[in-house]
């Protein structure tokens, strides 16, 4: 059977990740860490071998971090994008082989930009889009929008009760739109709860 315990995480993890969504539940959105196969499935089929460039937002206690720091190949480069310095001090300890910067999703292309990751090759996003204010959300999905590559890929996650609520369709709809694809899904039941997968392919950018 699959392990749904967090994945590189323990009681630390949970007490941490807890407290911080009861002080900043909008930011957070989550009172456990990903599971282990959620994590495994959000980097599934992604080939981080050669020149990959890879962003990561909203990392937290890292368990999507561990899975692609896992895989990546010679010359790849993963850069995650975090707003808590607390987590930003934890990842940079545990996973060497990822950049960081501590900072707002929103300033995707600037911090690509900085770093000489652009275009983007992955974006892979554990942020809480169903709870953030939708200013920030359109911000963010510009950001991708502007910096990932046709034929990269945007991989995010919506918990399987929330994923028909008006909010999440609206969402699917409007990265949709942008990236020209429509996503790939894949259910992932050892989760807590439980979860899609959803996957972009990126069509190409508007003239």
């Amino acid at each position: 059977m699959p392990d749904a315990k967090p994945h590189a995480a323990g009681w630390r993890e949970h007490l941490l990740l807890l407290g911080r969504f009861l002080k900043h539940p909008r930011q957070v959105g989550a009172i456990a860490p990903s599971s282990e196969a959620l994590a495994r499935a959000m980097v599934e089929g992604l080939d981080f071998r050669g020149p990959i460039r890879i962003v990561e937002l909203g990392p937290g206690t890292g368990a999507f971090t561990s899975a692609i720091a896992e895989s990546l190949g010679a010359g790849a480069r993963a850069l995650a994008i975090e707003l808590d310095q607390d987590f930003v001090n934890r990842l940079r300890a545990r996973w060497p082989n990822v950049e960081y910067v501590c900072g707002d999703a929103a300033a995707l292309p600037r911090f690509a930009a900085e770093r000489g990751l652009v275009p983007v090759d992955h974006v892979i996003s554990g942020l809480p889009f169903a709870s953030l204010p939708l200013e920030a959300t359109r911000d963010i999905l510009l950001g991708i929008e502007q910096t990932l590559r046709p034929g990269g890929t945007f991989t995010t996650f919506q918990y399987v009760h929330a994923h028909g609520l008006a909010a999440a369709v609206a969402f699917r709809a409007d990265l949709s739109r942008r990236l020209a694809a429509q996503p790939q899904r894949r259910l992932v039941m050892w989760n807590f709860p439980p979860a899609y997968v959803l996957r972009w392919v990126r069509g190409g950018f508007k003239s």
